[in-house]
């Protein structure tokens, strides 16, 4: 495959908007067919987006935390599915950045202008919470790991290149072991059955006695020692794909009453668009999407921000940012998308037109995490100058 270096943020922007707009043309059609995008990955990766944030020592573009949220946003817009997949592939290129060692930067970050892509085997069911987390590292005599574990909701894991494995070791501290795709005993089960993100594969991830050497086992749990980003960036490109989600959605809903609907007799308009009262839902909706995508931007600056003084007070800034981006995102994302049908009316539920994807896939991705805790440490912080916590879920 021919992968193409992106040079700025720039052309990134560029490159991003015109995969979204050939992405979304089928985006209805593999949803309802829950037809997995290979191509459209393929596409991804030979665009040079899976590779804008490697280190420009390392030969890539090195964009800021604003370029990478307008990149999911603009995906987003087209294919919430799609636009979901490479989120986990960005946080662990950041892992690399702040835990690899000279020697594993050099070469992942290699793979990573090669095109290749990483998945993610994260999240466990069954156990107490989200960080109980069981998949184990264990140590052999040549100073290689075997690793043991079952994971769920394995976004892009069907797709990568290289599998992101959370697991433990023996001292119980957290550590990510890159994983090739067809490593000797670990298995992707094409499982997932959300109601929406249909697309994203996120299956479950078997390891069986995998054989893992060192050099390819990170400290993530150092990480969280000291002021970090992981948490913020991570979170970033979820608010940034609700608020893809919702900017999609009106843009949908937009287009539908002015194609195919019809006005309600009493307003006396000659169209649907001339309603006044529709014209007036429109407006709030559309302020709804405007704050989701100030506060994007505001978050992603705050990040950057961080990035070039990294202290508790900037992680900190950061962190309430991206929270507050993220609640703001994710209600819209939801409100957005259902009212979509409230303006497009009767028709809009034709279970044929698939407008229900917006919907649906607002609903299923901002369960990612709860955002009642995000408003708890938002006001924690306002009223007692308290600072989040350190972890990958702010």
């Amino acid at each position: 495959m021919s992968v193409q270096v992106i040079a700025d943020d720039a052309e990134a922007l560029a490159v991003a908007a015109a995969l979204a707009a050939e992405f979304r043309v089928g985006a209805s059609s593999r949803d309802a067919e829950r037809r997995l995008p290979r191509a459209e990955l393929d596409k991804l990766s030979a665009s040079g987006l899976l590779a804008v944030t490697v280190p420009a020592e390392h030969g890539g573009a090195d964009v800021g935390a604003l370029t990478l949220a307008e990149i999911f946003r603009l995906l987003a817009t087209a294919d919430a599915s799609l636009a979901q997949i490479p989120q986990s592939h960005f946080a662990y290129v950041n892992v690399i950045r702040r835990q690899g060692n000279a020697e594993q930067q050099k070469f992942f970050f290699a793979e990573l202008l090669a095109g290749r892509r990483l998945g993610n085997a994260q999240s466990e069911a069954g156990t107490k919470h989200v960080q109980d987390i069981r998949t184990r590292l264990q140590p052999r005599p040549d100073g290689s790991y075997v690793l043991n574990g079952v994971k769920h909701y394995c976004t892009g894991a069907l797709f990568a290149d290289w599998i992101p494995v959370l697991a433990r070791a023996e001292d119980d501290n957290l550590h990510v072991a890159y994983v090739p795709r067809d490593a000797p005993g670990l298995t992707v089960i094409d499982d997932w059955d959300g109601l929406g993100q249909r697309t994203t594969a996120s299956g479950t991830v078997r390891l069986e006695a995998v054989p893992v050497p060192a050099d390819r086992v990170l400290p993530h749990h150092l990480t969280f020692e000291g002021p970090q980003l992981h948490g913020s960036v991570a979170q970033l490109l979820h608010a940034a794909i609700d608020t893809g989600i919702a900017c999609g959605a009106l843009a949908e809903a937009a287009e539908f009453v002015r194609t195919k609907s019809r006005p309600w007799f009493e307003s006396g308009a000659e169209t649907a668009a001339e309603d006044p009262l529709l014209i007036q839902q429109f407006g709030e909706l559309a302020l709804r999407v405007r704050a989701s995508e100030a506060l994007l931007r505001e978050a992603a600056r705050a990040v950057d921000a961080a990035r070039a003084d990294l202290t508790d007070d900037s992680a900190t800034e950061a962190s309430i940012a991206v929270a507050a981006a993220k609640v703001q995102a994710a209600s819209a994302a939801v409100d957005v998308a259902s009212a979509l049908f409230e303006v497009a009316g009767t028709r809009s539920a034709l279970n044929s037109l698939n407008l229900h994807r917006h919907w649906r896939d607002a609903r299923t991705h901002t369960l990612h995490d709860p955002a009642r805790w995000k408003i708890q440490h938002i006001g924690r912080h306002v009223l007692n100058g308290a600072r989040p916590p350190r972890h990958g879920l702010l």
